[in-house]
């Protein structure tokens, strides 16, 4: 078969574009889900109220998860047309712009309600442009990927999602270090308008990328759909479904551990802004680090077997992750995030991906993973920290809706992959794979 015929350093020249370009529109995206909680809640949602502010920042952190299907649809439907790497290209560019265009814009203080209007149109935009991002980075690991590798080529864009949120974290926690009146009149800024070079380097990268051999395969044998969104939901709408329901608990626990946490932390627990962004950047480098040695684990026992050992070490460690932040340390707030965000998410998000190309056919697998992707961004990734924050004011501050609501996207999780075989011996094209040479 094709991708499996690629020359060895095509393949790894693949896996590296995939992963700085996803790196970069993940560092883009996440800049504003930290930078909501810390920033614009005071200079683009201003509000008697604190908490109103914070949950008008959430709403428009969430909005975005609601257009990325859209995004998905059109660019899933370029690069099941016309080919990844092309689509690749166009969401690069739109979410670089987008971003280095929110670190220009002026306040409510300068342009009033003009200030919000604009802020939320270029994050509808970074929505568009992540929305059809993923789908395509995956594939363009997995359709390079020898047939045994594939859950560690695989698991390598996963890990753009870390490195990005990593990059994104380091930077504010690096701007913070500037006195508290400059970092919230220009310092916040900075991250946003460096974006450009990064987005620079990254199309320079993936300009130097052949399309991948599965969809080239597929050209010249003419199978190519002619609306893919349509035979998607035709022929693989219960694999649709399963994406759905399975993206749940790798995206809800995500932003709890990764966004809320910053917000409830400093706010409701009284910890320093810079002990709470110290943990989620120790957390992310650790998850970032075992998101491939699970891709790689994935390819010796299977898909399934990791993704709910994840999912289960989810469910039982939701009540003691909020009980070691009420311990009031800052020894325990690190140690509760790296286990959340760094351990037990790691085997989750690492063959989330794999998984989903695994149960699509080539005609229209990059519509299938991404529509079943964002669809389940939307629905409990976007929504979390703005649900989690709703709990904790309906609740008096209680943590324990909060933790009922992790459990029930593991379960909502868990019932989902039931419904699907093991995808590891099964070849890109269904068949068995053959044995490694």
């Amino acid at each position: 078969m094709a991708q499996n015929k690629g020359d060895k350093k095509i393949a790894t020249k693949a896996l590296i574009a995939s992963l700085i370009g996803s790196s970069i529109e993940w560092y883009d995206y996440f800049l504003y889900g930290t930078i909501a909680a810390l920033i614009f809640s005071k200079l683009y949602f201003p509000s008697g109220d604190p908490v109103v502010g914070l949950m008008l920042a959430y709403t428009s952190f969430a909005l975005p998860f609601f257009i990325r299907p859209l995004g998905g649809v059109i660019f899933s439907h370029i690069g099941d047309k016309i080919g990844r790497k092309k689509t690749l290209v166009m969401t690069l560019s739109l979410m670089g712009g987008a971003t280095v265009l929110i670190g220009l814009l002026p306040t409510y203080e300068a342009i009033g309600i003009w200030a919000p209007i604009l802020l939320i149109a270029l994050r509808l935009i970074q929505g568009l442009g992540i929305g059809g991002e993923w789908g395509g980075a995956l594939l363009l690991a997995t359709e390079y990927a020898p047939p045994e590798k594939r859950g560690f080529f695989g698991s390598i864009p996963q890990m753009g999602v870390t490195i990005g949120l990593l990059l994104g974290t380091l930077s504010i926690s690096f701007m913070t270090l500037l006195p508290n009146a400059q970092f919230e009149a220009w310092g916040w800024r900075v991250p946003f308008i460096l974006s450009a070079l990064l987005v620079f380097i990254g199309l320079w990268i993936r300009g130097g990328i052949d399309e991948t051999p599965a969809f080239k395969e597929a050209k010249e044998s003419g199978n190519i759909s002619k609306v893919p969104l349509i035979d998607t939901f035709k022929y693989h709408w219960k694999e649709v479904l399963i994406a759905v329901g399975a993206k749940v608990v790798e995206t809800a626990p995500f932003y709890i551990f990764g966004t809320f946490i910053i917000s409830y932390a400093t706010g409701t627990l009284g910890f320093e802004r810079s002990s709470t962004l110290n943990a989620v950047t120790i957390a992310t480098l650790v998850t970032t680090i075992m998101i491939p040695f699970m891709g790689k684990l994935s390819d010796k026992v299977g898909r399934k077997p990791l993704y709910i050992g994840g999912t289960v070490a989810m469910i039982l460690f939701a009540f003691p992750y909020f009980y070691l932040l009420s311990l009031d340390s800052v020894l325990w707030l690190t140690v509760a995030t790296i286990i959340g965000l760094g351990i037990i998410w790691a085997p989750i998000t690492a063959v989330l991906g794999t998984m989903f190309s695994e149960i699509f056919s080539t005609s229209v697998r990059y519509t299938g993973v991404t529509v079943g992707y964002q669809l389940g961004a939307a629905i409990a990734g976007g929504t979390a920290p703005l649900i989690a924050t709703a709990l904790l004011s309906a609740y008096n501050n209680s943590f324990v809706p909060v933790a009922l609501y992790i459990i029930a996207a593991a379960i909502i999780s868990l019932i989902a992959v039931s419904f699907t075989r093991e995808t590891r011996p099964i070849d890109t094209d269904g068949k068995p794979q053959s044995k490694a040479m």
